[in-house]
């Protein structure tokens, strides 16, 4: 097939099971390497379409490409996406019967399948070696790459072994696909993969829909309802570091009003798959979870996630915040981080192989908590790329929702001078609290035991809150000047501290936010939201969000598998009444064109008859 055929095969396709016009950044030379017969590695952020990527090839290729998926969810919810678009997917897993297992074994032999799902564990027994030897295969897909790397966030032995496939399955073709890998991972994907000459397709980790919020953590409930109260219906995620903390957070946001369920490895199975089902089917909108909950979380329209404490690592980060606005529209993310987070951390990491590496993690993004910076840039240059832009416009920092301090080097100079003119007896220091009391200037009985009223550095700050200037001794252990040591977390300067007091280096220093500021950029951000939602009727989003939901329980599938939210803020802005216009709403293929067509149009029609109505009801009583 000549490549101008190619390109014509795949639009058609993009449009008659998608219904896009096009692709995007990356996808078609993903795409036409596969069709290549290249072997791939593509790495495509969170919401970036890399699904479609090999979904689309599996269609216009002849034989079964096969998926290796970690998460059982994620591969019945990928499957039943497929089929709703009239594609022919099946997934193997064990919380199948048998009944289920072999109608799905008969279908592959029957050479009826064009994408399967199956988990890496299964890859390597015996049998399915057999029944896929005996399919015509076109490709296999590696899903969520980085697993197989030791230096990923998120590696798991099973995906270790998944080099074998090449030992299987000589001649087949293998293409990996992850959202996050540094060049280490990279490396180790090509490696273990045994890949010699792979086309690699590498987008920027940027997600310019994201809008992210770092504050420090002050009273966690007051900060989290503040945010739940700016995205009232909507959906979200509340990360906690703490199977208790999710407890704790959840029940209180219940009593408060706030419906929301915990998820964490605490819960027996049973509770845990019916709260995530909960959440992707809409019954609930709130989840409160650990870090187990995140990978295999497809709904499209979370508009906010929320951490309650500092993540372990940039990469974690980054893959929990993409669990926001995949579907493509502005969603945001917050974090409010204490210094003891770094403490809890450092304490989990005592009991891994990998202890090293994950302490140069967990530094670096407590440095990105402490450090006013774009927040965009951070990512882009972690994952090895360049930022282009001088400000991203979408973060607390390059939106100037982040108050600089004014003389960095004096404020810093006088925070080192006190805790290096304070000591116990034996030349122990003290911890961020007592300091923070002796330069605030508040003469508590320990302060009193240890005679530092008549310290030079007493009350040198007596102007700024306490909060304020835990805050800035934050910051300082951020950025490296100062560090904590010993049981009782006692600060110490560092080498780079010490350049600081000789004034040979300049901290990047910010205060927590005034009122007057706090309520201007409220005011901005309602702005925000209005743009964002301008020429969408609201209350039709609304009640089409409804039948979505209504027609999702009755199929058993998530709701965003019907329509994501970027297609019924389609149809809420155009109002199509006519198959034809609704052939032209995005995310419309032929085949949720036959089965969906009819019930959105009806609720389209009754709006606006019952809209027409209250006018002329009202044009009438007016005129009387």
């Amino acid at each position: 097939m000549k490549n101008k055929d190619i390109s014509g095969e795949m639009y058609s396709c993009l449009k008659r099971y998608w219904g896009y016009e096009q692709f995007r950044p990356l996808q078609e030379d993903t795409i036409l390497a596969i069709l290549d017969e290249r072997e791939t590695l593509t790495i495509l952020p969170t919401g970036g379409g890399k699904s479609l990527c090999f979904q689309l090839p599996a269609l216009l290729k002849d034989g079964m490409a096969v998926i290796i998926s970690p998460l059982i969810s994620l591969m019945k919810d990928q499957v039943d996406g497929l089929k709703d678009m009239g594609i022919s997917a099946e997934c193997l897993t064990s919380s199948q019967g048998p009944a289920q297992q072999r109608s799905v074994i008969e279908r592959i032999r029957n050479a009826e399948v064009k994408l399967l799902y199956i988990s890496p564990e299964r890859l390597q027994t015996e049998e399915t070696i057999e029944l896929l030897r005996s399919a015509s295969l076109s490709f296999f897909v590696i899903d969520e790459a980085h697993c197989i790397s030791h230096w990923g966030h998120d590696f798991r032995d099973e995906y270790r072994h998944l080099g074998t496939i090449k030992d299987n399955f000589p001649g087949i073709n293998i293409h990996a696909f992850t959202a996050t890998a540094t060049k280490e991972v990279q490396a180790d994907i090509l490696a273990q993969l045994r890949f010699d000459s792979p086309q690699l397709n590498i987008a920027s980790v940027d997600r310019p829909n994201l809008a992210y919020r770092v504050m420090p953590r002050a009273n966690v409930i007051s900060q989290i309802t503040g945010v739940l109260g700016k995205h009232h219906g909507e959906a979200g995620i509340i990360y906690c570091l703490r199977r208790s903390d999710v407890d704790n957070i959840s029940g209180r946001l219940n009593k408060l009003g706030f419906k929301n369920l915990p998820y964490h490895a605490g819960l027996s199975d049973e509770e845990r798959h019916l709260n995530q089902n909960q959440f992707i089917r809409e019954e609930v909108n709130i989840i409160v979870a650990t870090v187990a909950f995140g990978m295999g979380i497809d709904r499209s329209d979370i508009r906010f996630v929320i951490h309650a404490a500092m993540p372990k690592s940039i990469e974690h980060y980054h893959q929990e915040t993409g669990r926001a606005g995949r579907d493509g529209l502005p969603s945001y993310c917050y974090m409010f981080y204490g210094g003891g987070d770094f403490g809890v951390w450092n304490f989990f990491s005592e009991q891994s192989a990998n202890r090293d590496v994950m302490l140069d993690k967990l530094r670096i993004i407590y440095n990105f908590c402490t450090q006013p910076q774009c927040r965009h840039k951070v990512f882009v240059n972690y994952f090895g790329h360049e930022y282009g832009q001088s400000s991203c416009q979408a973060c607390d920092y390059c939106l100037g929702e982040v108050d600089m301090v004014d003389d960095p080097v004096g404020v810093g100079q006088k925070i080192l001078n006190c805790i290096d003119s304070i000591k116990y007896g034996d030349g122990r220091g003290f911890g961020a609290g007592y300091v923070a009391n002796v330069l605030k200037g508040n003469p508590t009985s320990q302060i009193a035991r240890w005679g530092h009223q008549g310290n030079p550095n007493f009350a040198a700050m007596s102007s700024e809150t306490l909060v304020s200037i835990r805050y800035l001794i934050e910051q300082l252990i951020g950025q490296g000047f100062l560090e904590r040591q010993g049981e009782y977390d006692t600060l110490f300067l560092t080498n780079s501290g010490r350049r600081l007091l000789n004034g040979e280096i300049t901290p990047i220093l910010a205060k927590p936010l005034v009122a007057a500021r706090k309520k201007e950029i409220s005011v901005r951000q309602k702005a925000k939201h209005a743009q964002d939602w301008a020429g969408v009727d609201e209350k039709l989003f609304e009640l089409l969000r409804e039948k979505r939901a209504e027609l999702a329980r009755k199929q058993g599938v998530p709701a965003y598998i019907i329509f994501g939210d970027r297609s019924l803020k389609d149809m809420a802005s155009v109002k199509p009444t006519t198959c034809e216009a609704f052939s032209r709403v995005f995310g419309v293929g032929e085949h949720k064109l036959k089965i969906y067509a009819e019930p959105f149009i009806d609720v389209i029609k009754q709006y606006l008859s019952r809209s027409t109505s209250f006018y002329l009801s009202g044009s009438r009583s007016a005129g009387k």
